[in-house]
């Protein structure tokens, strides 16, 4: 497993629901024939007739997890993309 690319500030980072631990881990997003890390897009979804929704500028999330209650929280970041 490699090491976690968190901030110092968010390293033994609790919960805010039940004072858990949180670990760094990022939402799967499963697309035709490939497994990606999921991004957050500006602006509304818009409908694209070829590709289902039209994307923009995409920024990569990361997500915390409680490893008590499981409580989850994302941040877009670029720091996130696939190494």
């Amino acid at each position: 497993m490699s090491e976690p690319i968190l901030e110092s500030d968010e390293v033994g980072k609790h919960c805010p629901k039940c004072d858990g631990e949180m670990m760094q881990g990022f939402i799967l997003d499963h697309t035709y024939g490939a497994h990606l890390v999921a991004s957050w897009i500006p602006g509304a979804p818009e409908s694209s007739f070829w590709r289902g929704t039209k994307s923009g500028p995409a920024i990569p999330i990361g997500t915390l997890r409680c490893s008590s209650c499981g409580f989850l929280e994302s941040y877009a970041q670029r720091r996130f993309a696939a190494h």
